[in-house]
């Protein structure tokens, strides 16, 4: 199980490791891509983007596919229920630098669904089935799928569905251990995932409740697939893909990181969201982040930071606060271990 991290090849495409920052609307926008290859992703793919040519020109849609600066490769996530749409849309995005297409039949929100994209697609096998050899059939570059397990317990058709991405030219399959019943409720399963790694010989990708080093071990050992998808775990946690990286080649749990370096990052991190976003929309994307990273820390401090973070109108004042916050957080840490040291 341990060694030199484990490298993942998706088609032509060789990554440097097998843990992939997994595509999260309002999460994986290019700032929190950029962090979590620079603490350890092997790839971060893009926010989900509508494969309906009308919704490309809109701010959102620019912004999702700003990759100005990333390393490669550039993998875009892709939504929608026409066949035809969707290759027109995996070209677009190749014109404009994508080195992979994501096809998404995992997102189970009801907006996604109800339009029979996103995870609804598992019910249509025929239609997946178009849908897949019409965008594998639009580009040169590798073309991937994400699913869940099937649409509930009943329907469980992730095998079948992951036959099929491989007969159509597929480059690597993520499979979320859930149903789109589920939600991201209850916990991910991982003997559906276990099946489908045995049905076909493409890259298999886990995804669903890999928050943890350990757990990250057990799901390869217990599933065999090729690499790792990691999602929620990663929210206000970055550091989990070094973390696992060191895990899996060592055996032994990294140290966490100090106040210094969360401090560090999260300042960075808010830099770069009011430069991408501009500072209005900056700010207010910053708030879910602040609480986030705050999740490990309790407290009135905590809680006051919070609150300040999601009243703050302004930059500098959220800037201030967090760096007030963290210096008061390492100045009482100091003085604990000096009267530790004392006693």
């Amino acid at each position: 199980m341990h060694g030199e991290p484990v490298s993942l090849r998706i088609g032509s495409i060789r990554l440097p490791n097998n843990l992939i920052l997994a595509p999260m609307a309002g999460v994986t926008d290019r700032p929190f891509r950029q962090l979590c290859r620079e603490l350890g992703a092997g790839m971060a793919v893009s926010e989900m983007v509508s494969a309906d040519p009308r919704l490309r020109d809109t701010r959102k849609s620019r912004l999702r596919r700003d990759h100005t600066g990333e390393p490669g490769p550039r993998a875009v996530q892709i939504a929608g229920a026409d066949p035809a749409m969707l290759a027109d849309s995996a070209r677009f995005n190749v014109d404009n630098g994508a080195e992979i297409i994501d096809i998404n039949m995992g997102c189970p929100a009801k907006k996604v669904c109800n339009v029979m994209a996103g995870s609804a697609l598992l019910r249509d096998e025929a239609l997946v089935g178009r849908i897949l050899e019409a965008v594998v059939r639009a580009v040169s570059v590798p073309v991937t799928l994400k699913i869940r397990t099937g649409w509930d317990k009943h329907s469980i058709n992730a095998v079948t569905v992951a036959r099929m991405a491989e007969a159509s030219g597929i480059q690597a399959l993520t499979v979320h251990g859930r149903t789109r019943a589920c939600g991201y409720r209850g916990t991910a399963e991982y003997v559906t995932v276990g099946a489908v790694k045995a049905a076909v010989t493409i890259p298999v990708i886990a995804n669903g409740d890999i928050d943890a080093p350990a757990r990250a071990a057990q799901v390869l050992a217990d599933t065999g697939v090729d690499g790792l998808m990691i999602g929620r775990g990663a929210q206000g946690n970055p550091w989990l893909f070094r973390a696992i990286r060191e895990y899996l080649a060592t055996g032994k749990q990294a140290a966490g990181p100090t106040d210094d370096e969360v401090a560090r990052v999260l300042l960075w991190h808010l830099d770069n969201l009011y430069e991408f976003y501009g500072e209005y929309t900056g700010v207010r994307v910053a708030r879910k982040h602040v609480a986030w990273y705050c999740q490990s820390h309790a407290g009135d401090a905590a809680m006051a930071l919070r609150a300040g973070v999601n009243q703050a109108e302004s930059a500098a004042v959220q800037r201030r606060l967090v760096a007030d916050y963290f210096a008061a957080d390492v100045a009482a840490h100091s003085s604990g271990n000096e009267r530790r040291q004392a006693a």
